[in-house]
C-alpha cells in the first residue's frame, strides 16, 4: 500500500484507530481515504488525497474544538515520499526533500525503523554527510524523519509542530 499517513495508536486498538482516522477524513471531505493495519502492532497506514501536513493541523483543530472525537490515535505523521528501505533511496531523497532547509537553520534527523536490518546510525551519518547545516538535536528548525515500516520508508523534512501527538496536545489544553 501506498501512504501518506502513519497513524500510531494503542496496542490491539488498530481497527479502531483506522476506523477513526477514516471517519475525519471522510468528514473533512476525502471519501476515498484509506487506512491499512500492518503486521506490526499499534502501527497504520494511511493514504489520503488531503495534503497530509494539512491533516495535522486538521487533528490538531480537532483536538481543541472536539477532543472527545480523537480516542484511539496516539501519533500521526505526514509523510512526503515513499519508496524501497534500501539506503541509497533514503540518502537520495532525504536530501532532496532537505534543500527546503535554509542555510541558517538547524535540522535533526529522526529514525524510527520497524522490522529492518539497516543501521539506524548508518542513515543518520549517510543522510547528515549530504546536509551542510548545523545540527541540533534538543531544538532544530528542522526535523528529516525516515519512517522504515518494513520494506517500505516513509521520509519527510518537517518542522517539530507538523508531527501530531495526541498526548501532548491533550496536555497543553489542560495547561491552558
Amino acid at each position: 500500500m501506498n501512504f501518506n499517513l502513519i497513524i500510531s495508536t494503542f496496542r490491539h486498538r488498530e481497527k479502531e484507530a483506522s476506523n477513526e482516522i477514516l471517519n475525519i477524513l471522510n468528514g473533512a471531505g476525502d471519501l476515498r481515504a484509506q487506512a491499512e493495519a500492518t503486521d506490526i502492532i499499534g502501527i497504520i497506514l494511511g493514504l489520503t488525497r488531503i495534503d497530509p501536513f494539512y491533516v495535522v493541523q486538521m487533528f490538531r483543530e480537532l483536538m481543541i474544538e472536539n477532543p472527545w472525537e480523537i480516542r484511539y490515535i496516539l501519533r500521526l505523521l505526514p509523510i512526503e515520499t515513499v519508496g524501497p528501505t534500501q539506503l541509497e533511496y533514503i540518502i537520495s531523497d532525504a536530501k532532496r526533500l532537505a534543500l527546503k532547509i535554509k542555510e541558517h537553520e538547524t535540522f535533526r534527523i529522526t529514525v524510527e525503523k520497524r522490522h529492518s536490518s539497516l543501521s539506524s546510525s548508518d542513515i543518520i551519518k549517510a543522510i547528515g554527510g549530504s546536509i551542510d547545516n548545523k545540527v541540533n538535536l534538543e531544538r532544530p528548525d528542522w526535523i528529516v524523519l525516515v519512517e522504515i515500516v518494513g520494506r517500505l520508508t516513509g521520509i519527510s523534512v518537517l518542522r517539530p509542530y507538523q508531527i501530531f501527538s495526541s498526548v501532548i496536545e491533550k496536555r497543553k489544553i489542560s495547561t491552558s
